[in-house]
């Protein structure tokens, strides 16, 4: 048997055909094109998922359900998306409408981000465990809850918005509205700011060079790049946001004690620069340590972009 994963973002459309191991037989994308009508955009998706299995030789009696994950706040009893920004949706039974696009049985919805942490939690970083929780450090900073190997979002399916627990109390504004959260130090967003300001503050800091003496060049990487060549100021910027990192992965450990806690997200590229000195902070803070002997594992995501694909077509399984 097969599932198709959808995988729907503001840029692309990915969609993969998923057998019963987790694996990918067969993926391919389409740009979403998200300010056109949504009509158009489902069109798309229902055409690239007739593609997908008409190229690999099965038909949809093949395929026992698709599994969309899709930004924003969705309803997976109805399989309405209530409200996605990025894709101007609000209230859209997407999975009906691609039910009427396409000959399949079954159609199933989740949020992007917890469709990534069932991801990783079945055929990833988790895999063999059956509690996870997934954070996801990108432009903002997302979450996901796997207990007992079951998505957990709250009753009314909007939970795990770990990235907007408060870290620094009346500290940097978030686009949540709140102060001092957790997203406002530790995604992408929140390093290339604070490297930003640290530069500001050291005009002789060889992150300027690396950035050709133009902040709008700074990304999640320079600070790390400098500190790797001895540079003081990139230095104190990647201890900072470690800092940060950990305290909001200690708290999260503290909640859950999940068997595995999975960073992803494009500063995981750093690997043992970032989780050496990450780790040891977590095991030093979080509560227990002294008579723990049985710790949660930090580890990297493992399955990439190809998450989310993977994500949504477990949702049923």
């Amino acid at each position: 048997m097969y599932y198709l994963g959808v995988d729907l973002g503001g840029t692309n459309i990915a969609i993969g055909l998923v057998d019963e191991n987790f694996k990918i037989v067969l993926k391919d994308k389409v740009p979403t094109g998200a300010s056109r009508p949504t009509s158009d955009i489902m069109d798309d998706m229902a055409a690239l998922c007739k593609s997908i299995v008409e190229r690999a030789g099965i038909t949809f009696d093949d395929v026992e359900y698709a599994g969309i994950a899709t930004p924003g706040s969705v309803d997976p009893e109805t399989g309405y998306v209530r409200y996605a920004n990025n894709i101007k949706m609000e209230n859209y039974p997407i999975a009906d409408e691609l039910k009427k696009r396409t000959p399949l049985k079954k159609v199933l919805l989740e949020n992007d981000a917890n469709a990534a942490a069932l991801a990783e939690a079945k055929a990833g970083a988790g895999k063999g465990y059956s509690d996870l929780v997934m954070i996801t450090l990108g432009t903002g900073v997302g979450g996901g809850i796997v207990i007992g190997g079951k998505l957990y979002s709250g009753f009314n399916y909007c939970g795990a918005e770990l990235g907007h627990t408060v870290i620094e109390f009346g500290g940097r504004p978030c686009t949540c509205g709140r102060l001092g959260c957790f997203e406002a130090y530790s995604s992408a967003t929140g390093l290339i700011n604070m490297t930003k300001e640290k530069m500001i503050e050291y005009a002789d800091s060889l992150m300027w060079e690396l950035v050709d003496n133009n902040l709008n060049n700074v990304s999640g990487r320079t600070a790390f790049d400098a500190s790797k060549k001895g540079d003081k100021a990139a230095k104190e910027v990647v201890d900072l946001y470690i800092k940060y990192l950990a305290c909001g992965l200690t708290n999260m450990v503290n909640i859950f004690q999940p068997q595995v806690l999975c960073i992803g997200g494009g500063v995981c590229g750093e690997g043992d620069y970032l989780l050496k000195p990450l780790i040891q902070t977590i095991r030093r803070c979080e509560y227990g340590a002294a008579t723990q002997t049985n710790f949660s594992q930090i580890k990297i995501a493992e399955l990439g972009n190809d998450a989310g694909i993977i994500g949504a077509a477990v949702l049923g399984l």
